[in-house]
């Protein structure tokens, strides 16, 4: 039995990750989410994706550290390894990219620990719903002599500014599901984060799915260049997405009276 399940639910995928007994990323766990994620990100009848845990109290606890732990001992007293032309195109750095990257909304629903390379996957995420109650939402790698190497430094400045980030990377600090929705770092938090995903994932449906993948694309580019060229950008998209039949049946929907769209 694998690592990860996938469940279809209408125009929804849900993928659950579990790695029983502790719920850690492995090589072998990220390379299995990959090959089911990618097929769903391609196919058009999927309109949302939500990534899960399948361990009581777990999301993802973190990338496991027996394996880190023996990358370091493969790369010591070796020079630094050259920088890597283009993007990955396997394992966890790959996977955290392809969220990041798909043509449509990715949901993390945080049911519990959610630390290190569990919690750079759902900073990939579009959304992140969290158990309140979650005990450890963070980066807490420079407690063990490393830091954030999956997005971490990248990804979570912008979601909650450098200063902010520079204190929770640096500091290596967690938080509980409470606390991580206070200071910005997930969207909201509900009892049940499955169940509140589950309800965001079905407004997708109803929404045409170019305009919502265009939306994320030119809003997730939007800090990485100038506004010029994302104005132009998104200017020369919104005549593109204009021409397509779901914006075509939205607009005709949005011109009929307020009180036939209510019955």
């Amino acid at each position: 039995m694998g690592l990860v399940t996938v469940e279809r639910r209408g125009g929804t995928a849900i993928m659950t990750y579990a790695n029983p007994p502790w719920g850690t990323m492995t090589a072998t766990g990220a390379q299995e989410m990959l090959d089911l994620f990618r097929p769903l990100a391609a196919d058009p009848a999927v309109r949302c994706v939500v990534i899960t845990g399948g361990l009581p109290g777990i999301f993802i606890r973190h990338y496991d550290v027996d394996e880190l732990a023996g990358m370091g001992e493969a790369l010591k007293d070796r020079p630094p390894p050259p920088s890597q032309d283009g993007p990955p195109e396997s394992g966890f750095l790959a996977l955290v990219d392809g969220i990041a990257a798909a043509p449509k909304p990715v949901i993390a629903a945080i049911n519990g620990l959610c630390m290190g390379g569990g919690f750079e996957l759902s900073l990939a995420c579009d959304l992140r719903i969290a158990d309140p109650k979650a005990e450890a939402i963070g980066l807490p790698e420079t407690r063990v002599g490393i830091f954030p190497g999956g997005g971490g430094t990248q990804r979570l400045p912008r979601v909650i500014g450098e200063a902010r980030a520079l204190e929770v990377i640096l500091r290596g600090l967690t938080f509980t599901g409470e606390q991580a929705h206070a200071i910005g770092m997930v969207h909201e938090v509900a009892a049940d984060p499955l169940a509140r995903a589950l309800e965001i994932a079905a407004e997708f449906e109803a929404k045409g799915a170019e305009g919502v993948a265009y939306a994320k694309r030119l809003t997730r580019a939007a800090l990485d260049r100038p506004v010029a060229e994302g104005l132009a950008d998104e200017r020369a998209s919104f005549l593109a997405v204009m021409g397509t039949a779901s914006a075509r049946a939205g607009l005709d929907e949005g011109r009929r009276p307020a009180e036939i769209q209510k019955a």
